[in-house]
């Protein structure tokens, strides 16, 4: 334990933001780094728990309660206390292939389920993750590993997402040459343009990453679509065996009327038009410049198209969401170590509050037509408010007559999630799929019906976090192993 009675000592303290008026205006990253010595005292809050749930990892009422890779989160918060911070770095590292993505990405589940949280505010996990790999980097501590022995086994991993990339990266460090596909013409699947640059920089963060793995011998091929550019059926012919990581990339429709009104675009396909315009310095495809935005839909995604449609200019934006307003406080139905599930303002919420005077989002809001003029332009949303009640044992919404609205949209944006994996390869290497679509394989083994041909990521468990992710990862990369060499030292 860092410091006895340090939680009681010292007050949760996190970085001060970039000011939303100022950061709207570009692309850059908006969290400040906070001083070694304010986050020592952060570090010195954590109790060394004797049951430390922030990295148990498990599922509970539908969430992740703790750290799902596990994260040593005491141990490296008391090096952190004691201003040891390589002895930090190294303890980050034997769970975490990429904590400079989980670091800004992550909801940070560890910090629902700290034991400090039952009656304080919790330790501030993650920017204290966060600030140990930025450290690690600025000091020259991650530097790209040489792998000694090497198996002369071949592994082609499909995808380059967060879980392709953790099952590469570990995959590499067992000593088989690993080869990722990526369609795309950048690596990092949703990370690179599914995340606006303002949460997590390309260049400085995502790609920095993707070199040092190249330098630790790792092949990467862009603009190769398994199944398209390059034929399925040459995998298990060049390789001993594949992982397929995906992801869940089909977005959830909406079933409205006039759904088939121009200017009605799914929200991916907004956020990947603006990053690749940002990289390649272009104007981008779709855009929010001088237009009302409606966004339909009150996740991480909504929120990312609520901050994009702000710094392109936008007349307005709302955000609507189908589900009740969280409370303030956790409700007895609700209890720790669950994640909480309480109201919250994300950094899209607050900029659009400083421009436009008040929060974007709108609850219990159901879609019920678009609107169109004369010229068959998108003109506006008809919604109204819901209730929501039970039906056969589940709850549904219902919408309330006398309440519909009409809200002026010239763009709107469908961030409603992901509803599975894209089939047509699945479907070329006649991989079996589960009842929600996902690719069946097991959580033991990772191996789907092929010999040889493991999943792993959302393909495998549906739209999940990027920790999740890494998690599923580093999972099929042991097991991966383990079937070619008949056992493993991969944790």
């Amino acid at each position: 334990m860092g410091k006895v009675k340090g939680f009681m000592e010292f007050q949760r303290e996190l970085p001060i933001d970039r000011e939303p008026l100022e950061r709207i205006d570009d692309w850059q990253e908006f969290h400040k780094e906070m001083a070694s010595s304010e986050l020592q005292k952060q570090g010195a809050r954590c109790m060394d728990c004797g049951t430390p749930y922030c990295h148990t990892g498990f599922m509970l009422s539908g969430m992740a309660t703790g750290c799902p890779i596990h994260n040593l989160v005491p141990e490296w918060n008391d090096y952190v206390y004691n201003g040891f911070w390589h002895e930090a770095y190294d303890r980050l590292i034997k769970t975490n292939n990429f904590p400079e993505f989980t670091g800004r990405v992550c909801p940070a589940p560890c910090e629902g389920s700290c034991v400090l949280g039952i009656i304080e505010p919790p330790v501030t996990i993650k920017n204290i993750e966060y600030s140990i790999i930025e450290h690690a980097f600025s000091e020259g501590w991650v530097e790209p590993k040489q792998i000694l022995h090497k198996t002369g086994k071949r592994v082609a991993v499909v995808g380059s997402g967060p879980s392709g990339l953790a099952c590469a990266d570990q995959l590499n460090k067992a000593g088989h040459s690993v080869t990722v596909f990526e369609r795309d013409d950048r690596f990092g699947g949703l990370m690179m343009y599914g995340i606006p640059n303002m949460k997590l920089d390309k260049k400085l963060v995502l790609e920095r990453r993707i070199d040092l793995m190249k330098q630790e011998g790792i092949t990467f091929m862009e603009s190769t679509e398994v199944g398209v550019d390059y034929p399925a059926d040459k995998l298990l012919e060049e390789f001993d065996a594949v992982v397929l990581s995906t992801g869940a990339t089909k977005p959830r429709n909406l079933a409205a009327e006039g759904r088939e009104i121009p200017g009605i675009h799914f929200a991916m396909d907004f956020l990947r038009s603006s990053t690749r315009a940002l990289l390649d310095q272009t104007t981008p495809l779709l855009s929010a410049e001088g237009k009302h935005v409606v966004v339909i839909g009150g996740g991480d995604t909504g929120t990312d198209c609520v901050a994009t449609s702000l710094r392109q200019g936008c007349k307005s934006v709302i955000q609507l969401e189908i589900m009740p307003k969280p409370p303030l406080e956790r409700q007895s139905d609700n209890p720790w170590p669950e994640w909480p599930k309480t109201f919250r303002v994300d950094y899209g919420q607050e900029e659009a509050a400083s421009v436009q005077g008040e929060d974007p989002r709108k609850y219990s809001m159901m879609t019920k037509k678009f609107l169109a003029d004369d010229q068959g332009a998108l003109l506006a949303v008809e919604v109204s408010k819901v209730e929501w009640s039970e039906v056969d044992g589940r709850f549904m919404p219902r919408p309330v007559a006398g309440t519909e609205q009409i809200l002026p949209a010239d763009l709107v944006l469908l961030a409603m999630g992901f509803i599975g994996p894209e089939e047509h390869l699945l479907q070329q290497l006649q991989i079996l799929q589960d009842e929600r679509s996902n690719i069946r394989a097991t959580d033991k083994t990772y191996l789907t019906n092929r010999e040889r041909i493991f999943a792993a990521g959302d393909a495998r468990r549906g739209q999940s976090l990027v920790v999740w992710a890494i998690h599923e990862g580093r999972a099929a990369a042991r097991e991966c192993d383990r079937f070619l060499m008949g056992e493993t030292h991969l944790p």
